[in-house]
C-alpha cells in the first residue's frame, strides 16, 4: 500500500513540474533574442612564407644525427701523474667512498681520519688518495682538501689538468628510525 502511495505522490509532483508557470519568462527570453545577432569576426589571411634553402657548401647538414668531433692534439708535455711512485692504500678507492670521520691534532699538525670499508686511516698533508691521482692540500677542522689530476675532460687534449676536490667531515650521529607499531 506505501508502495502504491509513493508512486502517486511522485506522479503527483512530476505533473506539478510541467505547468506554464513560467511562460512569461519564456516569452520575455523570445521577444529580447529577436534583435540579437551574432557577429563572426572574418578569418585573417594568412600569409604565405618565403621558403629559403640552404646552401653552406662543404659545411655540416645542421639537422643530420652526425657528431662533430674535434680533432685530438697530442699532449704539450705539461703535467703528468708520476705512474712509478708506490702508491698508497687510500688510492684503490674512488674518491667517493672515503669519508672524513674527525681530525686529529700531532704536534700542531692536523691530520684527517678517513673512514672506508670499516676501517678508519689517519692521513695528512701530502698524502694521496682516491683513483685520480689525488694529493691532500689542506686539512681544517671541516674538510680535506685534495688536488686531483686528470686527463683533459673535453678531449681535445691528451694533457692533464688539475681540480679540487673536497671531503666534508661527516656526522656520526644518525636519528634513529622509529619501529612501525
Amino acid at each position: 500500500m506505501r508502495a502504491r502511495s509513493s508512486v502517486v505522490f511522485a506522479a503527483a509532483l512530476l505533473a506539478a513540474c510541467g505547468g506554464d508557470e513560467h511562460q512569461d519568462i519564456k516569452a520575455w527570453m523570445v521577444e529580447v533574442s529577436k534583435d540579437m545577432h551574432g557577429r563572426v569576426q572574418p578569418i585573417p589571411e594568412i600569409k604565405p612564407f618565403p621558403i629559403v634553402s640552404y646552401d653552406a657548401g662543404d659545411l655540416p647538414e645542421p639537422f643530420s644525427s652526425g657528431k662533430v668531433v674535434p680533432e685530438k692534439r697530442t699532449g704539450g708535455g705539461g703535467i703528468q701523474p708520476d705512474f712509478d711512485r708506490p702508491k698508497e692504500p687510500l688510492e684503490a678507492y674512488p674518491l667517493e667512498s672515503l669519508k672524513m670521520v674527525g681530525v686529529v691534532r700531532k704536534s700542531k699538525a692536523l691530520h684527517a681520519l678517513i673512514q672506508v670499508d670499516g676501517a678508519v686511516h689517519q692521513v695528512r698533508f701530502g698524502n694521496h688518495l682516491g683513483q685520480s691521482f689525488g694529493v691532500i692540500t689542506s686539512i681544517t677542522d671541516a674538510q680535506v682538501s685534495v688536488k686531483e689530476l686528470v686527463q683533459d675532460p673535453s678531449g681535445q687534449t691528451a694533457d692533464w689538468v688539475e681540480r679540487i676536490a673536497t671531503l666534508q667531515l661527516q656526522d656520526q650521529a644518525q636519528p634513529q628510525k622509529e619501529a612501525k607499531k
